[in-house]
């Protein structure tokens, strides 16, 4: 369901674009998974977005990205395009040069934030922070619960003790947890999220191919979700503050 922060800013810059999101619930979350099954599990899904004639892919999972998207690139004729933990930005933005990234155990193990962090961070410190639960505290819509508050305070501390004055949102389920986060850190703490630039690079992506929706109405949102639960339904119209319509999806 993280990827609705992403949703989010792709509706708001391309309003008129016809959007597909889907929310593998059933299988969330992918950062305790192996790399072949997330691997796999992208195909699938993708697989099952061809089949809706879409003309490009965003991948709206940081670990879906870090450990599928090349292979997604090889197998699709599509652009697909995928997240990055926002090091380059955390880096000019630090004053300290000292930086957290909270992500998922996968990510944080991932070649892509390896190389992320040799390309850009060469002279700063990238304090790199696994964060169990913080997912499944989003997916049961858990935002500002006494057990999410520990969890970020257990996750956050220690990077402000080793002096970060940045902490980037390697994981799309963390913006909704951006204000609690802010509040337990600080205001003179900055934090960083991807949405916006993967919406931006979505629009560049477009007009490069000439894929731009033509039309000037507003555009359709279709919601799925591979798992059936009630409460992940009800945590998808909260976290979207929307009453939509989900369908289930089968694959």
């Amino acid at each position: 369901m993280g990827g609705l922060s992403v949703l989010r800013e792709i509706h708001l810059l391309l309003p008129h674009e016809n959007l597909i999101y889907i929310a593998d619930s059933k299988h969330a979350p992918y950062g305790d998974r192996s790399t072949q099954y997330v691997q796999q599990r992208s195909l699938e899904i993708a697989n099952f977005l061809l089949k809706k004639n879409i003309k490009s892919l965003v991948v709206a999972c940081n670990t879906a990205t870090a450990l599928a998207v090349d292979i997604l690139r090889e197998q699709l004729t599509i652009p697909v395009i995928g997240l990055e933990p926002a090091i380059k930005p955390g880096v000019k933005m630090s004053k300290t040069g000292v930086i957290g990234v909270l992500a998922t155990q996968r990510t944080i193990e991932s070649k892509r934030l390896h190389c992320l962090t040799v390309k850009h961070a060469s002279h700063t410190k990238v304090l790199a922070q696994a964060c169990p639960g913080l997912v499944e505290k989003v997916e049961a819509n858990h935002l500002d619960h006494y057990d999410t508050r520990q969890l970020i305070k257990k996750y956050t501390l220690p990077l402000l003790e080793q002096n970060a004055d940045t902490i980037i949102l390697g994981c799309t389920h963390y913006p909704f947890l951006q204000q609690t986060i802010s509040t337990i850190v600080g205001r003179d703490i900055q934090i960083i999220e991807t949405g916006k630039p993967v919406a931006q690079q979505l629009q560049r992506v477009l007009h490069k191919y000439k894929l731009n929706n033509a039309s000037q109405k507003n555009g359709n949102i279709f919601f799925y979700n591979s798992s059936n639960i009630n409460q992940h339904s009800n945590t998808m119209r909260q976290l979207w503050h929307n009453d939509i319509t989900i369908k289930l999806l089968s694959v």
